[in-house]
């Protein structure tokens, strides 16, 4: 059988299992490279060719600087930002702020990173302002595919038609060449969201709604009764304690008084050293006429009036927080005794308090129920690491919780500088994109913003394994001839009218295909065609590839476009027909952009 026709039929079975999504998408990929080896087309080496790329290792050290953003608070802080900038009444404004929120942090570090980092802010968001969270939610996707294209970092399909580009001596685009494009993507996206919005979105939420973890400090010092009977204690310079042994601290001739916690001043995390410190924190539970006499004889400052505003700081901080465990039945924990102030096995984690059935349980030792829920205190890292036990339930993931509540949490400085660094090397061309990539993500592990596992996790191995896998397609289609064959249809559609026929010829079959499957996968296929278009013309490739990657962004009419699309489908409460609606108008100003845009700024 002809070479092209075996290739054709491989390319339709892609499309077909893609479509299905019976199989995941990682074997269909796979499967292809398998194929083109099995029927001769390729050799096993060209097959495997681009797992070796440096496009496919650029695109993973992207995940992991995303997450490290993310772990560390920085888009809790752009999140909370937003809400203040935003105001209640103002449509306009909210919907902008959103839309330029998301479509920096896309061009930063990745479309699907972004969304995922933002969509519970502006659930939340929607909830406070009594606004259907369908209003925005699509809105801030769409505005995030156009904000792709303000850099070479924010798709995966900028670095490839990049590279195309470099191969077909037209020389690469720059970091923020994409910009001229993205810019005007990003205000039409806008525009039609505020002028169109209301009307071609529905009125509706998702059947679960994202929790709301802003105020999460002080839920649980109220529900465990922290406010009216615990109190954070510090030593001053001319306490007796100051170069004393924890030890030395003796609590029995103040009545009713227990120790429940002792933090270092710098840091907040829970004190190992052996003597206590100007500075340093104790947490202190117990009647309020007892606290204030240990604070006159110890010379300890604390504050009656705003107790509970200093608990909230010492418990919920940079550095450590809380998190509720509850005991599943048959834990092996029931009958155990704990009280508050006791140190967990593993030395890091503090019991605050223990609740039964709603009610917290005071300050004495309790012997464990099923269903009680514990107040635990400690790092975050270490609330993290010992979570993890069967014998309990974590009520509220300490990760999401921090993410939220916690703008600007240990390791945003260093998280920031190194995105700062990347961004400088990637906009200057100093070093190759896979080298600024793979050193930001190693810089994020050596100053300790996220450890070798934690990044291992934040990669997204599908999407990496679908682009290096369909990648040996590309070749495929310019070793069989089948990118000519396409390439000459093309042509003869395009006869002798301008070039921008091809381009719009181009965009349909790009946003066709754009719709059923992965915009990555699409692209691998368009971006040879093209090139031998563009050649077949005798045209330049630069306006070509450009237009093919504003309309490989431009996937808005199916839920199953991207997962962006599908992230936001539940919590919007979305239906099928919903995307069409609201995405047509976005793919006409795409459309005007690709076709008669591109060519005035990268001539024919």
């Amino acid at each position: 059988m002809n070479d092209i026709l075996i290739l054709v039929a491989i390319i339709l079975a892609a499309v077909v299992l893609f479509v299905w999504n019976r199989i995941p998408v990682i074997l269909v990929a796979l499967g292809v490279g398998m194929a083109l080896y099995a029927s001769g087309i390729l050799t096993l080496g060209q097959a495997l060719a681009g797992f070796g790329d440096p496009a496919v290792m650029f695109i993973a050290t992207l995940f992991v600087v995303s997450a490290a953003l993310d772990r560390t608070g920085v888009t809790a802080w752009a999140g909370q930002a937003l809400i203040r900038g935003a105001g209640e009444d103002n449509r306009p404004r909210l919907m902008t702020l959103i839309a330029l929120l998301v479509a920096v942090l896309t061009a930063l570090i990745s479309l699907n990173g972004a969304v995922a980092a933002l969509l519970p802010v502006v659930v939340v968001m929607a909830i406070r302002l009594g606004r259907a969270p369908s209003q925005l939610l699509m809105p801030m996707v769409f505005s995030a595919h156009a904000g792709s294209l303000l850099a070479l970092t924010g798709s995966p399909v900028n670095v490839l038609v990049s590279e195309a580009a470099a191969e077909a001596g037209a020389g690469g685009f720059g970091f923020f060449e994409f910009t001229i494009v993205g810019v005007p993507l990003l205000l039409g996206t806008i525009a039609i969201g505020i002028l169109l919005g209301t009307k071609l979105l529905p009125h509706r939420g998702g059947p679960s709604m994202t929790a709301d973890f802003s105020r999460h400090a002080v839920t649980l010092v109220e529900q465990y009764g922290l406010s009216r009977d615990v109190f954070r204690m510090r030593i001053r310079a001319t306490s007796p304690l100051v170069g004393q042994p924890m030890a030395s601290l003796d609590l029995s001739p103040y009545e009713g008084m227990r120790l429940l916690a002792m933090q270092e001043g710098d840091s907040g995390e829970r004190l190992r050293r052996e003597r206590f410190a100007e500075g340093d924190h104790l947490l202190i539970a117990g009647p309020a006429e007892s606290a204030a006499a240990l604070g006159a004889a110890l010379h300890l400052a604390f504050r009656l009036e705003d107790a509970a505003a200093d608990i909230q700081d010492s418990l919920f901080n940079r550095s450590s927080g809380l998190a509720e465990v509850m005991l599943p039945p048959r834990s092996a924990m029931i009958g155990t005794t704990v009280y508050p102030g006791m140190v967990t096995e593993s030395g890091d984690l503090v019991v605050i308090a223990v609740n039964r059935g709603g009610e917290a349980l005071g300050r004495d030792a309790v012997v464990l129920q099923a269903g009680d829920t514990i107040l635990l205190q400690g790092s975050w890292k270490a609330l993290d690491t010992h979570l993890n036990d069967p014998q309990v339930l974590v009520v509220n993931s300490p990760d999401l919780v921090r993410r939220q509540a916690v703008p600007l949490g240990a390791g945003a400085k260093q998280a920031i500088a190194v995105l700062g660094v990347m961004v400088l090397l990637l906009a200057t061309g100093l070093v190759p994109p896979a080298v600024a990539g793979l050193l930001a993500a190693a810089a994020l592990v050596l100053t300790g913003v996220m450890n070798a596992e934690q990044s291992y996790r934040a990669i997204d191995w599908t999407t990496v394994i679908l682009v290096a896998a369909m990648m040996p397609l590309s070749a495929a289609m310019e070793q069989t001839g089948a990118a000519r064959l396409m390439a000459d249809g093309l042509v003869a559609i395009a006869g002798d009218a301008s070039p921008r026929v091809l381009l719009a010829a181009l965009f349909v079959l790009t946003a066709i295909l754009g719709q059923l499957i992965s915009n990555t996968a699409t692209a691998l296929i368009i971006i040879p065609v093209g090139v031998a278009a563009a050649a077949g013309i005798g045209v330049s490739p630069a306006p070509v590839l450009m237009s093919i990657a504003v309309v490989s962004a431009a996937a808005f009419l199916t839920p199953i476009a991207t997962p962006t699309n599908l992230m936001v489908m539940r919590p919007g409460g979305y239906e099928f027909g919903d995307y069409w609606k609201f995405g047509l108008p976005m793919m006409i100003w795409f459309f005007i952009v690709a076709v008669f845009l591109v060519p005035l700024v990268w001539p024919f």
